[in-house]
C-alpha cells in the first residue's frame, strides 16, 4: 500500500524560510486591503497571507498527487526523484510529467496548453500555496505554464512553519475535493489519494464523504486499484520489467464495469467470476474498446469461445492449496481459472515490453514479446467478433417476441384505459374503432409471415392461424 513519506528539507531552506518572512512582514506593513487564501486544516479553515515570489525559487512537490501515477513513466527517473527530488533532473522530471497528458504521457496535455494560454492572456487568477520553505502544495502545474511564459513572479499563499508533510498532502486533497476545483486528479491518482486515506486509519464512510461518492464507488475504486497491482506484479519479469500504474489510465469504465460483473458473479459462481475477469483484463490490457470488451460475458462461456484463446497448459492442477503457518487447506482455483491466469500472465509480461519498450532487454526478447502480443489480439479480435454475432442473433431472435409482448403491454393498458373512458363517457368510439381496424390488419399481416415455413405451429401460432381463416371465411 502506497504510503506517505517525509522528505527532507530542500537546498537553502532557511534562506528562503528568512525571505519569505522577510515578505510576509512587509505586506503586513504595507497596510491596506491585504491579498489572503483560506486553507482547510484539520476540520478548520485558516487565512494565510499571498505575496509575490521568484519562481526561480520554488520548487515542484514530489508529493503531489497530480501526477503521483505518471511518475513511474520512467523508472530510472522515478528513483532518483525518490533519493533526491530537489536536484535539477528531479525537477526537470516533475516538470515534464506536470505538462504530460496523464493517459499517454509521451504527449503533452492539451489541457496544460488550455491553462497556458489562460494565464498569457488573463495573468494567474488565484494564488498557489507554498510551505515557507518553498515547496509548491497548490499550484504546481500552474508554475510550470508560468516558467514556459518565462514570468518571473508567482503570486502564493504561505502556509504556517509546523506544517508537516502529512499536513501539505492533507491541504493538497482538501483544495483537490472542493465543488470549485477546475481539473480532476486522474482515475489512477485519485485511487491513490483513496488508498492512502484508508492507510491514516479512515472510515470508508469519511472518505467517501470527502470524495463526494457512494460507499459503494469507495469499495470498487479500492478493489480497482488492489486489481492493478496485483496485475502490475504478476507481470514483472526476472530483469524486473513490468507494467506501471500510468499503464491503466484511460481504463476508467472498462475497470468499473469488470467489477460490475465480478460482483454479480462471484455470488453465483466464484470460479466463472474469476475467469471472465481474467479474460476482460486480458482485452484490456490488449486495448479493446469497451463494446468489445462487454461482449466477454457468461454467453462468452456459455458459447465455448475461450477455447479459440491461447489458454495455458493443461498440467493437472492441485486440489488445495496450504496456508503457510496456520496448517489450513483451502481448495485450489480450477484448471479453467488456471488456464486463464497463465493465459493472462503471457499477456501481462508482454504487455511490459511492448508498451515500455524495454531496451534492457534483447532484440530476441521484445520480438518474442510483440509476436505474443500481436498473435493473441489477433485470437482475442476472432473471439470478440464471433461473440458480436452471436449477441445480434440472440438480439434478432428475441427481436420479433419481445415486441409481441410490448405491444401486449399496450392491449392490456388500453383495456384498462377503456373501462375509464367508458365510466366518464369520454370514449372517442369512431376513433376507437378506426384504431381497432388498423389492429385487425396488423394480426392479419402478422399470421401470414408467423405461419410461413411452420409444419407444426405452437398453441399461439396456431390459434392466430384460425382466427385469420375464420376472419377470411366471412
Amino acid at each position: 500500500m502506497t504510503m506517505m513519506r517525509e522528505f527532507p528539507a530542500p537546498p537553502r531552506a532557511a534562506e528562503f524560510s528568512e525571505l519569505v518572512s522577510k515578505k510576509v512582514e512587509e505586506a503586513k506593513a504595507a497596510g491596506g486591503t491585504r491579498e489572503t487564501v483560506t486553507v482547510d486544516w484539520n476540520g478548520q479553515q485558516a487565512h494565510v497571507e499571498v505575496i509575490d515570489l521568484p519562481l526561480s525559487s520554488l520548487y515542484y512537490n514530489p508529493s503531489t498527487h497530480r501526477i503521483r501515477a505518471q511518475r513511474s513513466h520512467n523508472a530510472e527517473r522515478d528513483e532518483a526523484l525518490d533519493k533526491d527530488p530537489w536536484s535539477a533532473e528531479s525537477q526537470d522530471y516533475l516538470d515534464f510529467l506536470l505538462k504530460a497528458d496523464p493517459e499517454n504521457t509521451s504527449v503533452r496535455d492539451k489541457d496544460f496548453d488550455v491553462l497556458k494560454d489562460s494565464l498569457d492572456q488573463f495573468g494567474q487568477n488565484d494564488p498557489g500555496l507554498v510551505t515557507r520553505h518553498g515547496v509548491l502544495v497548490n499550484g504546481n502545474t500552474r508554475a510550470a505554464a508560468l516558467r514556459d511564459l518565462r514570468a518571473q513572479s508567482m503570486r502564493v499563499g504561505v502556509l504556517p512553519a509546523s506544517f508537516t508533510w502529512a499536513d501539505i498532502n492533507a491541504v493538497e486533497l482538501a483544495l483537490q475535493l472542493r465543488k470549485d476545483h477546475r481539473r480532476d486528479y486522474s482515475f489512477i491518482n485519485r485511487l491513490i489519494a483513496i488508498e492512502e486515506q484508508a492507510a491514516l486509519g479512515r472510515t470508508p464512510e469519511q472518505i467517501a464523504k470527502d470524495f463526494r461518492i457512494q460507499v459503494r464507488t469507495y469499495h470498487q475504486e479500492r478493489w480497482i486499484l488492489s486489481t492493478i497491482r496485483e496485475l502490475n506484479e504478476r507481470s514483472r519479469t526476472g530483469g524486473g520489467n513490468g507494467l506501471r500504474l500510468v499503464d491503466w489510465e484511460g481504463a476508467t469504465e472498462r475497470l468499473r464495469e469488470l467489477h460490475r460483473l465480478y460482483a454479480k458473479l462471484e455470488t453465483v459462481d466464484r470460479d466463472q467470476a474469476e475467469v471472465l475477469k481474467e479474460l476482460r483484463l486480458a482485452a484490456i490490457l490488449l486495448n479493446f474498446s469497451k463494446t468489445d470488451v462487454r461482449h466477454i460475458d457468461e454467453d462468452f462461456l456459455k458459447a465455448g469461445l475461450e477455447r479459440q484463446l491461447p489458454m495455458g497448459g493443461t498440467a493437472p492442477q492441485p486440489q488445495s492449496v496450504s496456508i503457510p503457518g496456520l496448517g489450513l487447506a483451502v481448495p485450489a482455483a480450477s484448471s479453467a481459472v488456471a488456464e486463464a491466469r497463465a493465459m493472462n500472465d503471457e499477456i501481462l509480461r508482454a504487455a511490459a515490453v511492448v508498451r515500455n519498450g524495454a531496451s534492457a532487454l534483447g532484440n530476441e526478447q521484445n520480438a518474442a514479446a510483440q509476436d505474443t502480443w500481436d498473435s493473441t489480439k489477433s485470437a482475442f479480435d476472432e473471439a470478440i467478433e464471433a461473440a458480436g454475432r452471436s449477441a445480434r442473433l440472440r438480439k434478432r431472435k428475441q427481436l420479433a417476441p419481445a415486441r409481441l409482448a410490448e405491444a401486449c403491454a399496450s392491449i392490456d393498458q388500453c383495456v384498462s384505459d377503456l373501462v375509464q373512458a367508458r365510466t366518464s363517457r369520454s370514449l372517442d368510439e369512431e376513433a376507437f374503432d378506426d384504431a381497432v381496424v388498423k389492429l385487425r390488419g396488423s394480426l392479419l399481416k402478422l399470421a401470414q409471415q408467423a405461419g410461413r415455413g411452420l409444419p407444426q405451429p405452437g398453441d399461439g401460432v396456431a390459434w392466430l392461424l384460425e382466427a385469420v381463416a375464420a376472419e377470411g371465411s366471412r
